[in-house]
């Protein structure tokens, strides 16, 4: 019912004498305007007053209790008097009107302009999705913990009050009245100090920040002093608290309710559907190493576990040869026909060793510590080493006379059994 000017984007508007003006939203909906905010920017060289006005001027139509205490206070709050001020719209809030009252008769200018991808709606939005996915763990966290009682006693004074001194209220009846009342309260004092934040800052910030110091270091005193949460009940009702909490940055982190709801409808289906989804990517997984073709895998043996395998190896050829040997389908009368010690191999086969004492003992001697051939490995590796500038023909050489030696040198395991 008011003769106000109607803002638009990109205006520039320049007067002397008092005026009211208006945003009217525009109701269509569009994607690209989901972090989108509108910014008013009021300044004069001289002071002026600002004053909100409301829709409903009469507060007994008020829907909500919020709504009539937000009106009621309205109606007393004294208007901000300051020489520059801003106002931030959403894209689809409710319509917006002030009035801007100079004192003297000083220009002053009022610039709207918009503003694509505002940060603290983004940051609000993804506050609140990350506090919903990690409720629960945040919930057990004991610096979390502290850190909680700190807001909350920052920003809802009352609330952490009503709550230090629960105990001595006998009658939870009475409690969650005055806890009603308390939250009622804080929640004004928040809206009022959001719409009035600049305004604090500019004119009393040694009291606001004496005020967030004075009562965050007592919260955190109280709840150090308390000490974290150990109960499964009130880890549980802390998580609950925390998602709900996550709700409310979600709704208030878009400008497009619709878009809120369907975020905060998709995130309690994915905490419903987390357990469906681990069991089925886990017999992904199962079924993904079963399919997958497995590579051959080279294990390099150490020098003892060569040693230890070469004689186990050893012992199980030979006891299959045995059975072998003793079984009917053993053409015996050929093998001893071609045999030159057919004795020998018929003591192998009752369970004999398959090389003599004899030819152990010329083992030893011949490759055991202190044999003629490592002292002659030894001496041809000093020679070599002690060579300056080697030549190819010497190396020939070397070659051919230990190709000889290997020569007459006669192997006692060679020992022929068929």
């Amino acid at each position: 019912g008011r003769n106000c000017s109607l803002l638009q984007e990109m205006d520039v508007i320049e007067k002397r004498d008092e005026n009211c003006y208006c945003y009217v939203q525009n109701r269509t909906l569009h994607l690209q305007y989901l972090w989108s905010t509108l910014q008013v920017k009021v300044n004069s060289r001289e002071k002026f007053r600002f004053e909100p006005l409301l829709e409903k001027s009469d507060c007994r139509n008020s829907e909500t209790v919020f709504e009539f205490a937000a009106c009621a206070v309205q109606i007393f709050w004294k208007p901000e008097t300051c020489t520059e001020t801003f106002v931030s719209i959403k894209q689809y809030g409710e319509d917006v009107c002030f009035k801007i009252q100079p004192f003297k008769i000083e220009p002053y200018t009022v610039r709207v302009r918009r503003e694509m991808l505002d940060g603290k709606l983004l940051f609000l939005f993804v506050a609140g999705i990350f506090l919903f996915h990690f409720a629960n763990s945040l919930s057990r966290s004991t610096k979390f913990f502290y850190l909680s009682g700190i807001i909350l006693g920052v920003l809802a004074l009352l609330v952490f009050v009503l709550l230090t001194l629960k105990r001595f209220i006998p009658r939870h009846s009475t409690f969650w009245i005055l806890m009603s009342g308390c939250w009622m309260a804080s929640l004004y004092f928040i809206y009022c100090f959001k719409e009035n934040m600049q305004w604090l800052w500019s004119e009393h910030r040694n009291y606001l920040l004496g005020y967030f110091l004075a009562v965050g270091i007592t919260s955190f005193a109280t709840c150090y002093q308390h000490g974290p949460l150990t109960t499964e009940l009130s880890i549980t009702l802390f998580s609950w608290t925390l998602q709900l909490t996550a709700f409310v940055l979600i709704y208030c982190g878009v400008t497009i309710p619709q878009v809120a709801y369907a975020v905060i409808a998709v995130s309690l289906c994915s905490k419903g559907l987390c357990y469906p989804l681990g069991a089925a990517c886990h017999i992904a997984r199962k079924m993904k190493n079963h399919f997958k073709s497995k590579k051959l895998v080279f294990k390099y043996l150490t020098e003892e576990e060569y040693r230890e395998q070469g004689e186990t190896e050893t012992i199980r050829a030979l006891e299959e040869l045995r059975s072998s040997c003793r079984s009917p389908d053993f053409p015996s009368w050929i093998a001893v026909f071609r045999l030159r010690s057919p004795h020998r191999f018929a003591g192998f086969v009752l369970g004999s060793p398959h090389i003599s004492p004899a030819e152990a003992k010329a083992h030893d001697e011949e490759y055991g510590i202190g044999s003629s051939f490592v002292e002659e490995q030894l001496f041809e590796t000093r020679a070599q080493s002690e060579q300056d500038d080697p030549a190819n023909s010497i190396h020939e050489d070397d070659q051919e006379d230990e190709d000889e030696m290997h020569k007459r040198i006669s192997f006692p395991y060679a020992t022929e059994l068929l």
